[in-house]
């Protein structure tokens, strides 16, 4: 109920009423509108500042949570960046050292991602930069472990590979010791038992009784089996890859055929006196991308230290040849 208000009327010395115009009841109606209005949008945006709805509340919570994660995130991709950085040290610097592979460059293994736009998908938000930055570092290690992966598939294509060429060098005497009579002459210039003259004896000889076993010196496969070659008499051949042939020759008999694979320590043959020889004998050669080099240096997967002192004194003597 509005208040009623009254005035003092000094002529009739009584309380008169007041009676309000049109236009300031109107006023008056405006300004408590006004006020009324003004006072509940204060009382709103207070309310929304000291008293959260339910939903803002839960939208917040997921925004605490997301940074959160993200930092968490942060922190395992530091975590993995330092084991990848181990894997990557150790790859240059031991594993393709060791296999005779050149380094990765670090330019190479840790360059960015290419693209202006590739992240631009995360622009416009409160933390824009910080979904872009860990996006990026993990693109960045993917690449990395990428070139990693193909590094090791590398470094395993050649492990194998040295395991081949290892095995498939001729390596050891192809007769035992117990087995030799004497290294009867080297690789080098020899007297030729059947001219007496000087001149250069291609391989080494290890003389032996007839029928002494000789065995394969290297993983490999037999190409020739027969006595068509000039002086060699019964001989054979094998082709150990790698540029790397040996040869048996003035055999009494094989044990082997053509195109037939042998593993080193195979017995291939028997020692003989076929060919142009003086005497029961194995004349063994080794062949690299087609030029003869001297035996002596690849037996070193059979003698012992001192055997291999031995045998290199008997073959640098200079004497006659078997053959």
């Amino acid at each position: 109920m509005a208040k009623v208000k009254y005035y003092y009327d000094s002529d009739s010395l009584t309380y008169k009423r007041i009676k309000p115009s049109r236009k300031n009841v109107i006023k008056n109606a405006f300004r408590y509108i006004f006020s009324s209005v003004a006072l509940a949008f204060i009382f709103i945006i207070a309310g929304g500042y000291f008293f959260k709805s339910p939903q803002q509340k839960s939208m917040e919570r997921e925004l605490e949570n997301m940074i959160f994660q993200y930092s968490q995130i942060d922190k395992k991709i530091e975590e993995l960046e330092l084991v990848l950085n181990n894997v990557e040290e150790r790859d240059n610097s031991i594993y393709r050292i060791y296999f005779e592979a050149s380094p990765i460059s670090p330019d190479k293994r840790k360059a960015g991602i290419g693209g202006v736009n590739r992240y631009k998908k995360f622009d416009g938000y409160e933390y824009s930069d910080l979904i872009k930055n860990t996006n990026e570092k993990i693109d960045v290690l993917q690449k990395r472990l990428i070139i990693q992966s193909k590094s090791l598939d590398e470094i395993s294509r050649l492990a194998n590979d040295k395991k081949e060429f290892l095995k498939s060098i001729p390596a050891i005497q192809p007769v035992n010791n117990d087995d030799l009579t004497r290294i009867a002459s080297g690789f080098g210039k020899r007297n030729d038992p059947f001219t007496k003259i000087i001149k250069f004896h291609h391989g080494v000889d290890f003389a032996a009784p007839q029928g002494t076993p000789v065995y394969a010196t290297g993983d490999g496969v037999v190409k020739r089996v027969d006595n068509r070659s000039s002086g060699y008499g019964n001989h054979i051949r094998i082709d150990h890859g790698y540029g790397y042939m040996s040869l048996y020759a003035h055999l009494y008999k094989y044990n082997v055929k053509k195109n037939q694979k042998v593993k080193r320590g195979d017995l291939i043959g028997y020692v003989g006196n076929t060919g142009r020889s003086n005497a029961p004998h194995l004349h063994y050669e080794i062949f690299k991308d087609g030029v003869r080099i001297n035996p002596i240096n690849f037996y070193y997967g059979s003698l012992t230290a001192k055997e291999y002192d031995e045998l290199l004194k008997q073959a640098s003597v200079v004497n006659q040849s078997l053959d």
